[in-house]
């Protein structure tokens, strides 16, 4: 594992999920912070909306990923998953989920990652970092952005420019 590839709120964006697939690096592990899907509001007469295509897509990757469900996801449609996950990187514990329910952290987790906002951050609150990669797909705040773990730094990245928006070292 080079990298940590971290990304939410895909809504069922073929070509949402086409660009992760060409910033993802053959070593990278990929980190999806929820509503990659969107089946429960997706609307299925759009050409972009294509879940089932992501579905197939992402039991083929070769990369490890790691997935939990967001409020727009429905877990009939891609079983096996669950709300919120935990998972070792870098000699540091991170914790996954959506970001739309109220979720008990571990006090002694180092990275926590959510999306549902949106609208991508990056802050250190005492020891804990807090990632929220924002999103490729549909922007509140216009910024296309997707985030990077590495045992360097996390930082938030501007997908249009690759600049980097925020970074803070681990």
């Amino acid at each position: 594992m080079s990298r940590l590839l971290v990304t939410a709120d895909i809504h069922g964006s073929i070509n949402s999920w086409l660009t992760i697939k060409e910033l993802m690096e053959p070593t990278d592990v990929l980190v999806i912070a929820g509503d990659l899907f969107d089946t429960r509001y997706g609307n299925y007469s759009h050409p972009d909306f294509q879940p089932d295509f992501i579905k197939q897509g992402i039991q083929n990757i070769s990369q490890k990923f790691y997935y939990v469900y967001g409020n727009c996801d429905l877990p009939l449609f891609f079983p096996g998953y669950g709300s919120a996950c935990e998972f070792k990187a870098f000699k540091k514990k991170i914790y996954l989920h959506h970001g739309h329910g109220n979720s008990i952290i571990p006090g002694d987790t180092d990275i926590i990652i959510s999306g549902h906002t949106h609208r991508c951050s990056l802050e250190k609150k005492e020891k804990q970092i807090f990632m929220n990669p924002g999103t490729i797909t549909n922007p509140r705040n216009n910024l296309y952005s997707y985030g990077i773990i590495d045992k360097f730094q996390a930082r938030i990245l501007d997908l249009k420019t690759g600049d980097i928006l925020n970074a803070i070292n681990l």
